[in-house]
């Protein structure tokens, strides 16, 4: 796992971190650091998920030589509907990819199934929950507006004998989907509607990628989400912003079915920034529609933010991973431009990243068309060379695909597409008669004594002293011609 980028100075200065150094401190939950990544296994991952993936695995690196630190992989897998083992397999790549380990610390909420089934037992026990019968449509008109307070459900006040015979049932698939449902018991007039007696289970008769057919009552998120964090003794539970209402419904599950000595230790939730990036689609949802409406080549299409799409892309996890710490975590909203991304991206491949230069279109230099061929040194239009020791290059280049060099002297050249090797060949021209090019070459201690200026010739005016030349002369012939090539002058 690479972590060794995974702190700075900047990224401790946070309120996450504020709460776990007093948490130590205080010896709330010992010596113990346990954060965890929750992903739905409905899709792939994002960059925005990226952020989380980061910081709850950030923690348990920045924190291990303090505490006994974990971060958990656990996939909320309770919604049968849109869950498959693919999407499970490409969030562990994902976070293995980024760097990341959770060793031996893989949950499924799933697996939690009978847990949260005898925890709702204990709810309906204790008068804190009931089985309502309500239609969809009459549960949301009975909840009420935020102006106006929510009304009681006819079947509130059920027994808690009659509660039990029904969840019991639900249980064993004698129910349709919908028919009945499982509602916390707490305040239908509260000013926080998510408090109005909020659903707990729903009956889906639909295959579960890992269960099977065993359920076909699954729990809800807001009540599952706090009972998974309790039964792995999760310390602190991050989630993004648009779950701080929810955090309600988080702490009423904790108090009411955990059990009284349990409560001091309890997993605590806390809410940062989501990381929202401009002019990019950070919706599982929308992504998947793109896809199945085939508008895109899947999800690791290189124009998806999707993590195995910027993977493809070229972008490296170390790029990710300093984004991620530099957009920092904070409680406000915010959005980050795109910008902001690019730059970490270029900020991390410029030390380790090659270079290569070259020219996709050399129609645009062209030979000066020589007439007099001479064995003397004459000076030719070389404004393209560039010092290259020992030897000074010449950017010779032509337009015309059917005329080729037949005889050169070695030069090596700069324009990168079409290039005279050591052997002399491959040049093009739209010359065909003869001409004599004049290049300069170095010899120990010598060298050109400044650079020529874009556009300029290089004449023996700007060679010092110790320079030799030597003349060149190239042999052009169109193809439908086959002139023998003189013999190369001497310098």
């Amino acid at each position: 796992m690479s972590t060794s980028d995974a702190s700075t100075s900047g990224t401790r200065d946070n309120f996450i971190y504020d709460i776990i150094d007093e948490d130590l401190e205080e010896g709330t939950y010992g010596d113990r650091v346990v954060t965890r990544f929750p992903p739905e296994p409905n899709g792939y991952l994002h960059i925005g998920h990226a952020k989380s993936i980061v910081l709850n695995f950030g923690i348990k690196h920045d924190y291990a030589d303090q505490a006994d630190t974990r971060c958990h992989l656990r996939f909320d897998d309770t919604n049968p509907e849109t869950e498959s083992t693919e999407y499970v397999d490409s969030i562990k790549d994902a976070v293995q990819w980024l760097g990341y380990d959770w060793e031996e610390h893989e949950y499924y909420a799933s697996d939690y199934f009978e847990q949260f089934y005898q925890y709702a037992i204990k709810l309906i026990k204790q008068g804190d929950a009931y089985v309502d019968s309500l239609s969809v449509e009459e549960i949301r008109e009975y909840r009420g507006t935020v102006e106006e307070p929510g009304k009681p459900s006819p079947y509130r006040d059920r027994s808690v004998e009659e509660n039990l015979e029904l969840f019991r049932k639900m249980k064993a698939g004698e129910f349709e989907d919908g028919e009945h449902v499982l509602r916390a018991k707490i305040d239908m007039s509260s000013p926080h509607m998510i408090m109005r007696d909020p659903l707990l289970f729903r009956i889906k008769h639909a295959h579960h990628y890992r269960q099977g057919d065993d359920w076909c009552i699954y729990p809800m998120y807001d009540y599952a989400h706090p009972l998974e964090d309790a039964i792995e003794d999760v310390t602190h539970s991050l989630c993004t912003l648009e779950f701080d209402n929810n955090r309600r419904v988080y702490d009423w599950v904790m108090e009411h079915c955990l059990d009284e000595e349990e409560q001091p230790s309890r997993p605590r939730q806390y809410e940062f920034n989501r990381l929202n990036l401009g002019y990019t689609v950070m919706s599982k949802t929308k992504l998947r529609h793109l896809i199945e409406e085939g508008l895109v080549g899947g999800w690791d299409d290189p124009r998806l933010p999707t993590i195995s799409g910027l993977r493809r892309r070229g972008v490296p996890p170390s790029a990710i991973r300093s984004f991620c710490r530099e957009v920092g975590v904070t409680r406000s909203q915010s959005r980050v431009q795109i910008g902001h991304f690019e730059h970490a991206l270029r900020d991390d491949l410029n030390p380790k990243a090659p270079r290569v230069m070259a020219r996709s279109d050399t129609r645009s230099n062209r030979l000066s068309p020589w007439t007099t061929p001479s064995p003397t040194p004459i000076t030719a239009d070389i404004s393209g060379a560039t010092s290259m020791a020992p030897m000074i290059t010449a950017g010779l280049s032509c337009s015309n695909p059917r005329a080729e060099i037949t005889a050169a002297r070695p030069i090596m050249t700069s324009d990168g597409s079409t290039k005279v090797n050591w052997s002399g060949t491959g040049y093009r021209s739209t010359n065909s008669r003869w001409i004599a090019v004049m290049a300069p070459m170095a010899t120990a201690g010598g060298r050109p004594s400044r650079r020529p200026k874009r556009n300029q010739p290089m004449t023996a005016s700007g060679i010092r002293k110790e320079t030799k030349f030597i003349a060149i002369r190239a042999a052009f012939t169109l193809n439908r011609r086959h002139e023998p090539p003189p013999a190369t002058a001497s310098a």
